[in-house]
């Protein structure tokens, strides 16, 4: 089996991937790259890997490097995917996959120009309570669906640089993808509304004053919509990324508290009875053997160990090595890994152009075809 050359490319939240990459079967954990040069050393110390870059270019110049994943601040995703994929590199990227539509526009081509695949690995489309549903619409359990609804509610006071302020739609594919992703859908059109307001030292960072942002969706080609709604700053909620599924049997929604059970609702029972709370199942049996136990464990589980990404998000449900399997096996099969370059341009453009349907007062915008 071919074995592909990783390069992580941003250590903090991208420090949970190393040791996944060093146990898959497919992978060799080649190089790591950051700015600072001491936690770069660290790092590479730490795991034992020897090629270290401070310098993102250089690395692209290496050419041993089959992969890079890319784990910078959001401005970084575009520009450092486009120069990736352009040098000839496979691209994985956090995200969301660009600011831009755009720059969405530009990924999706240049990774068609050079034969590379990119995945933005949106880890909700991975974690355990979407695996469950999507197993339950498999067998047929959920009947015909017929809504969908997402939300993403964090406070990110205390963030870095770039996060105060920032439209709440603008980082919205955890609640867009597993909304879109569960059917395989295309995003058509979008509506939002933005509610309340931020406080006025936060607004001036990017102009956008809302507290909530609420879009709803409609899906090209079939009857369905779907509804998310996101919060950053001055609403009172614990971190919530929630999924909800309603069905012609039976439906699933989150819980409220996070911790909880899902409630399961199956139609046509006696009406006390419909409600049932059901434990999420790991779905590590789908990985190879090697990395089955990083669903449970990672990096950010030790005491030691804390990153805000993954405090607030509840460990991104056993996600990350879910994701780290799809991108190479999608590279080992030579096919499209989920979500692919279009399918993350439309996840990300719903909740840009959100935004602008928000300062429009709701305004009817409608999502390029990539």
């Amino acid at each position: 089996m071919k074995k592909f050359n990783v390069a992580i490319v941003g250590l903090g939240f991208g420090a949970e991937f190393i040791p996944i990459y060093l146990k898959h079967p497919l992978a060799n954990m080649y190089a790591i790259c950051q700015r600072n040069e001491e936690k770069l050393n660290s790092i590479g110390d730490a795991y034992g890997i020897e090629t270290r870059y401070t310098d993102f270019e250089k690395l692209l110049q290496d050419p041993n490097v089959d992969v890079v994943h890319i784990n910078s601040p959001i401005h970084l995703h575009a520009q450092q995917t486009l120069q990736a994929l352009l040098a000839g590199k496979h691209v994985a990227c956090t995200v969301p996959m660009a600011t831009t539509v755009e720059e969405c526009k530009a990924i999706v081509e240049a990774s068609r120009k050079m034969g590379k695949k990119y995945m933005m690995m949106e880890t909700v489309v991975y974690s355990r309570e979407f695996l469950y549903i999507k197993e339950l619409y498999e067998k047929g359990e959920l009947g015909k669906i017929q809504f969908l609804k997402g939300s993403h509610q964090q406070d990110m006071d205390g963030w870095p640089d770039y996060w105060p302020g920032l439209p709440p739609m603008h980082y919205a594919t955890h609640c867009v993808g597993p909304v879109a992703g569960l059917l395989r859908l295309e995003a058509e059109y979008v509506s939002c509304f933005g509610s309340g307001t931020i406080r006025e030292e936060l607004i001036q960072h990017y102009n956008s004053p809302f507290a909530v942002e609420s879009a709803h969706i409609k899906f090209r080609n079939s009857d369905l919509s779907a509804v998310v709604y996101r919060s950053l700053f001055d609403v009172a909620r614990q971190y919530r990324e929630s999924f909800e599924v309603y069905g012609s049997k039976k439906s699933v929604e989150w819980p409220l508290i996070e911790g909880e059970e899902l409630v399961v609702h199956t139609a046509k029972k006696p009406e006390p009875e419909i409600p049932e709370k059901v434990a999420t199942p790991d779905f590590a049996h789908y990985l190879p053997e090697e990395i089955q136990r990083f669903t449970t464990k990672g990096v950010y589980d030790e005491n030691e160990n804390t990153h805000l990404s993954f405090t607030q998000g509840g460990g991104h449900g056993g996600s990350h090595p879910h994701l780290v399997n799809e991108f190479l096996q999608a590279l080992a099969q030579d096919r499209d890994p989920f979500p692919n370059a279009p399918q993350s341009a439309n996840w990300t453009s719903v909740g840009i152009l959100a935004h602008e349907s928000a300062l429009q007062g709701g305004k009817i915008i409608e999502i390029p075809e990539f």
